[in-house]
């Protein structure tokens, strides 16, 4: 049998062939171009790689063209962490010489020695990868608003207090269309304290609003004109030019979130395993495809739920070493799926009876909320396998028997 390795950089990638000895028969220095992907395929073709038995490939990362190009047919490839091939080239020599050609022939000879203690990617369909992009993209899009809205915030507490005073009371705070309009119309207190009733309604309707203009601009109003701290005129006005850069970021982040929950909203609907995530309890359209982007729609990628479990960081890790033994939790796990069932967790508990009884019972028996809330989502977590395994919807009576939770 054939082992690949390919040590991938940003330009060029490196390759090795190596047979069931060890020994290597090949070795390439490839662009990360169209050519160079035909160099590859043809090098694997040369030595016995086809559709019905192909050549198995270990790479350093799991994503890029790349990846993409290989993953093409029945061929097996394994993203091997860089930490783990570190600790295998350690095996071979401990003179701690490293050079990409080497690297390569390292990877390859993983998959010679322990390919069984590797799983290759997942066969995740075209459907469920495009869903995790987007998933993806619109997470990290709300973290940057988030972070940008945060930086907006500080900078507003330095010379603007009272346009945090008056955004106080609507939810999102900075991030609603209502707050960056004003911003845009006044940004800086004195120009603020400016405003006539009338400006301040028009601009409540240009951000769209519908109800309590009235009410709402005298509030705004009120708050503008009080009595507050101000900064030197020129600081003031240098301040509020700062703060109309920042406003320009936060304007396009707000509006690549909503263009993005947009897209999943029409594409997650459409796939099969659609309708069992959203019968969970505290799972919407945008929470479920961000769990099903992290778990993919390859459902034997997990021997059992335990994996699964693992996977999420939700199952505790037990460390043992002679008489001591600690039970703790996950550190290394996917920081998104981990993120995301946090959020589950936390919606279940208005969603469903059951959810809030088992939280409650751990936080009888002296759980803090984080971790109940871990203990639930591993709870909750293990019943999604269990339902995509067997193309099962959430029945909350199997869930949580409610003989079960009265022994308990």
């Amino acid at each position: 049998m054939i082992y690949c390795g390919i040590d991938w950089a940003e330009h060029t990638h490196d390759l090795a062939l190596v047979d069931d000895t060890g020994q290597l028969l090949a070795k390439r220095h490839i662009t990360d171009d169209a050519a160079g992907y035909k160099i590859l395929l043809d090098l694997l073709a040369e030595h016995g790689d086809s559709r019905e038995e192909p050549i198995p490939v270990a790479i350093e990362t799991s994503r890029g063209l790349l990846v993409a190009v290989l993953r093409t047919g029945n061929r097996q490839v394994f993203a091997i962490n860089p930490m783990a091939a570190a600790r295998y080239r350690d095996r071979h020599s401990v003179s701690r010489k490293k050079s990409d050609p080497g690297d390569a022939l390292v990877l390859a000879n993983i998959l010679r020695t322990d390919m069984h203690a590797h799983r290759p990617l997942p066969e995740d369909s075209d459907l469920g990868r495009a869903i995790a992009v987007l998933a993806r993209a619109q997470q990290d899009s709300l973290w940057n608003r988030q972070q940008l809205a945060n930086q907006l915030r500080s900078l507003l507490r330095e010379y603007y207090p009272a346009a945090l005073e008056a955004f106080a009371t609507w939810a999102n705070g900075l991030c609603r269309p209502e707050a960056r309009e004003l911003l845009r119309a006044a940004p800086t207190p004195a120009r603020a304290a400016r405003l006539t009733r009338t400006q301040l309604q028009a601009t409540l309707k240009r951000a769209g609003r519908k109800r309590g203009i009235e009410a709402e601009a005298e509030r705004v109003r009120a708050v503008f004109r009080a009595e507050w701290a101000h900064q030197p005129p020129l600081v003031e006005d240098a301040l509020g030019k700062q703060m109309l850069a920042l406003l320009g970021q936060l304007e396009a982040a707000c509006t690549a979130a909503d263009a993005l929950a947009k897209a999943v909203e029409e594409q997650f609907p459409q796939h099969p395993d659609a309708e069992i995530l959203l019968s969970f309890p505290g799972l919407g359209i945008q929470l479920a495809a961000r769990i099903l982007a992290e778990i993919g729609d390859d459902h034997t990628r997990f021997a059992d739920a335990r994996g699964l479990k693992a996977y999420a960081g939700s199952s505790p890790i037990t460390r043992a070493s002679g008489k001591k033994s600690s039970i703790t939790r996950r550190w290394v796990k996917n920081d998104r799926l981990n993120h995301a069932g946090y959020l589950w967790a936390f919606a279940s508990l208005r969603a469903s009876p059951g959810a809030n009884a088992h939280y409650r019972r751990r936080r009888e028996i002296g759980d803090w909320h984080a971790a109940a809330q871990r203990n639930l989502f591993n709870r909750m977590i293990g019943q999604l396998y269990h339902c995509l395994q067997h193309n099962k919807l959430f029945d909350e009576s199997a869930a949580f028997p409610a003989e079960l939770a009265s022994a308990a």
